[in-house]
């Protein structure tokens, strides 16, 4: 599998910092459950944070082609730290498009320099994945400030995010009037010091550990009127259009890939069966699968498909299903030495399988996907 991925791959020595610390790191952040203080000081300060925060704000003004590529990177050493990274960029991204310029002014050279570490707090328990039926809410108060209410669960970078992004009801709501998210939400934006918002320990998770996935409390969460990212009540809006953006989950997935298949190469090598056809032709076969994942990320960055939006939500379901499919085949190939439980094929399987689960879940990627479909069957002249 060559290492490189294209002449814009961002290979500086920060990022390899971060990389060498993660291969010293990772298996111990797993064992642990949780993120390493070293991991998140280099993460701070080796300068990657600010990859897609334009330069005017004090960032590099990378692309999502940069994006998915150096999330690629980086999950191919440890998932748990790509996904607190996506998670970073994804917000930003969301303060560059929406946010006012006060908020820009404000945020961007914040996140851009590792001051503040960002996250998102959408999923909450008992409501679907389609986050549809939530119930963290806001209300607007007098000053045209709003008091939020509510728990986040699942929400990765929990406690040591210093910037969380919340979705919360705001107004009414109008049954069936989208497949993710519904009509009356808003985005604010919470700051961690906040003190209606108490971030707690999550579920003991089996995939993602390093990831500080946990639950965010809010209870009566003061926040002034330029809390709200975005026009209230659009949060489906901007949901919609951050798809286009080209930044796909599925570069984690990509990565998991990768790191199997190089695990297999070394298990090979190591017992001299690279003279066998059998063998020499099962991993021909993963790497053709890696290599398609990966090209229809690098097309989801890139931005140039007809709908962008589907393309990216492709990426999302063929990558994660094709990391599924490959770690699973490199746990056979492995056969009894991938049996021993801490091997690290074992940490990709379930970190492989986790990313389906994210938002959107593959099945409501599935959703989404459906309705376009049945849409341009329906639609005269296109059938």
């Amino acid at each position: 599998m060559p290492a490189a991925v294209g002449e814009l791959r961002f290979d500086q020595p920060p990022l390899d910092e971060l990389l060498s610390t993660l291969r010293r790191a990772a298996h111990t952040a797993d064992e642990v459950g949780g993120p390493l203080p070293e991991v998140l000081d280099v993460l701070r300060t080796c300068g990657v944070l600010g990859l897609v925060v334009p330069a005017r704000y004090g960032g590099l003004g990378q692309d999502a082609v940069a994006l998915n590529r150096v999330v690629t990177d980086v999950a191919r050493v440890d998932a748990s730290t790509a996904i607190i990274l996506f998670q970073h960029f994804a917000v930003s991204a969301r303060i560059t498009d929406w946010g006012t310029e006060e908020q820009k002014r404000t945020l961007l050279p914040r996140a851009a320099s590792g001051e503040w570490l960002l996250a998102s707090g959408w999923s909450e328990t008992g409501a679907g994945a389609d986050k549809r039926r939530i119930a963290t809410t806001a209300q607007r108060q007098p000053d045209g400030g709003w008091i939020l209410d509510g728990a986040k669960s699942f929400t990765t970078g929990a406690g040591i995010a210093d910037l969380y992004l919340i979705l919360a009801q705001s107004g009414a709501d109008e049954p069936g009037t989208s497949t993710y998210g519904a009509a009356g939400q808003s985005f604010f934006l919470v700051e961690a010091d906040n003190p209606g918002l108490v971030p707690d320990h999550g579920p003991d998770l089996i995939g993602m550990r390093a990831s500080a996935t946990g639950f965010v409390q809010l209870r009566s969460c003061r926040l002034g009127a330029e809390a709200l990212l975005g026009p209230e009540g659009e949060a489906t809006r901007i949901i919609g259009t951050v798809r286009e953006s080209g930044a796909t989950l599925g570069a984690v997935s990509v990565g998991i890939a990768e790191a199997a298949y190089d695990l297999l190469l070394e298990h090979v090598t190591q017992r001299g069966l690279t003279n066998q056809q059998a063998v020499r032709h099962r991993i021909v076969n993963l790497a053709t699968q890696i290599e398609a994942a990966r090209a229809i990320v690098e097309r989801s960055g890139r931005g140039d498909a007809a709908d962008p939006g589907m393309t990216t939500l492709y990426s999302k379901l063929f990558a994660s299903t094709t990391s599924e499919t490959v770690v699973a085949e490199v746990h056979r190939m492995l056969g009894s030495a991938g049996f021993v439980r801490t091997h690290p094929v074992n940490r990709l399987a379930h970190d492989a399988r986790a990313v389906a689960l994210m938002g959107p879940t593959n099945d409501v990627c599935r959703e989404l996907v459906s309705a376009q479909c049945l849409t341009s069957l329906t639609t005269p002249g296109l059938t």
